[in-house]
């Protein structure tokens, strides 16, 4: 589904296409201490807590005046009976909370519990995929645009369907009513796609789609788990703020170090793809083809069902959604019958469903009992036909034994 977002009184960068630029979002790493800390339930003068220091262990009692008590203690365990008064002189560290701060935190909690994020003057508008192409049609997004519409979000290709949205003809549409709204003072409408699953799986060029904003995921094309964010013209023609504030690193958009080990990764796999995408794309096309050709033989056309194969309508080409019909079958269950294949029943973000069967193939007008027996099965640059012919075999044998254990 897509979002169209408005806001009572926007603030949105106006003018023609300037310069781009690419805003790497670097992801964080965690590494334990050398030495770990041993926690405390609190104690009655204050935190109670355990620090390791060469071969001895002191436990530290910190009062509420901010004041640390020491306890010797031997690595067993023991305590030493002695106890010395140390003075605190860590501020920069932490510092403990004033009374009249932890007065006003206790009033907060009961006052102020509302979500302080949340917008009610900000409205958001999704509009439906059509039921016939699969796709969101660029009419249905036009007519939902409002005057106070200032961001039209859609994602290039579906994770689960496969199906390539029409991004670059609703860029055109939106380029043209932008022309009328300026003149009438309204905020120009800004475009966004997701193009995680596009990349590394057919052309993505942000200048051709004409997005202001494209969303790139590393993990989606032989890349490590990073993310980037296209923006065209950033904070000239293409508004973009910070989320976070602190350092000035990324021209203040920002900020934190830059995490180079994996922005230099996704790099190189933007690299691959853009010298290999031709040969990734038929390569999996060809194993996919050979997929579908290939359960269809094993379960006949009157058993299974495609739910991704739409009437004009494009689609990736390493993305097979399929239903075998039948009582009993749900994707869950033949998964778990398999031996060889490892796949899922759609999108790993909406896992938490269960066995509830993806909104988006109902969406999509899938019915609901073929829908709950889906399966989505996505090839890689290295999967092979004789992959292939391992895995529909160990469908069937899955699919038998179902059937075989609700008939006993």
């Amino acid at each position: 589904m897509t979002g169209v977002n408005s806001a009572s009184s926007p603030t949105c960068a106006s003018g023609g296409w300037g310069r781009e630029r690419v805003i790497t979002a670097s992801c964080g790493s965690f590494y334990p201490p050398l030495r770990s800390a041993r926690p405390r339930l609190p104690s009655a003068g204050g935190a109670d807590f355990c620090r390791m220091d060469g071969d001895q262990v002191e436990k530290m009692l910190l009062t509420k005046d901010g004041r640390k008590i020491a306890v010797d203690k031997e690595c067993d365990g023991e305590e030493n009976k002695s106890v010395e008064s140390k003075v605190y002189m860590d501020y920069n560290a932490t510092t403990p909370m004033a009374p009249e701060v932890i007065q006003t935190v206790t009033e907060a909690m009961h006052e102020a519990w509302g979500n302080p994020s949340s917008s009610y003057t900000a409205e958001a508008t999704f509009v439906p995929v059509s039921k016939i192409t699969g796709q969101v049609e660029v009419d249905d997004i036009i007519a939902a645009i409002r005057p106070t519409t200032c961001l039209v979000s859609i994602m290039l290709a579906n994770n689960e369907t496969g199906v390539i949205m029409p991004i670059s003809e609703l860029s055109q549409r939106i380029q043209i009513l932008n022309q009328n709204r300026m003149a009438l003072g309204l905020p120009r409408i800004l475009m966004h796609t997701d193009a995680a699953q596009m990349i590394g799986k057919g052309r993505v060029d942000g200048q051709d789609l004409g997005v202001d904003y494209l969303t790139i995921v590393g993990h989606k094309f032989y890349a490590p788990r990073i993310g980037a964010l296209y923006v065209r013209g950033p904070g000239v023609t293409t508004p973009l703020h910070p989320m976070l504030f602190g350092g000035g690193q990324e021209q203040n958009f920002r900020p934190g170090t830059e995490n180079t080990p994996m922005i230099a990764g996704l790099g190189k796999a933007a690299e691959l793809v853009d010298k290999n995408s031709e040969d990734y794309e038929a390569h999996m096309k060809e194993v996919r083809d050979y997929l579908e050709e290939r359960l269809e033989a094993s379960f006949g056309k009157q058993r299974l069902h495609f739910n991704n194969q739409f009437p004009g309508a494009k689609r990736l080409c390493n993305t097979c959604n399929f239903s075998v019909w039948g009582p009993g079958l749900q994707g869950r269950m033949v998964l778990s019958h398999c031996k060889t294949l490892l796949a899922s029943v759609g999108a790993a973000c909406h896992s938490e469903k269960g066995d509830q069967p993806s909104s988006i193939l109902l969406s999509c007008g899938i019915p609901y009992e073929v829908a709950q027996n889906a399966l989505r099965l996505s090839v890689g640059r290295d999967t092979t036909k004789e992959d292939v012919d391992v895995i529909v075999e160990d469908l069937k044998q899955s699919v038998a034994q179902l059937e075989q254990n609700r008939v006993t």
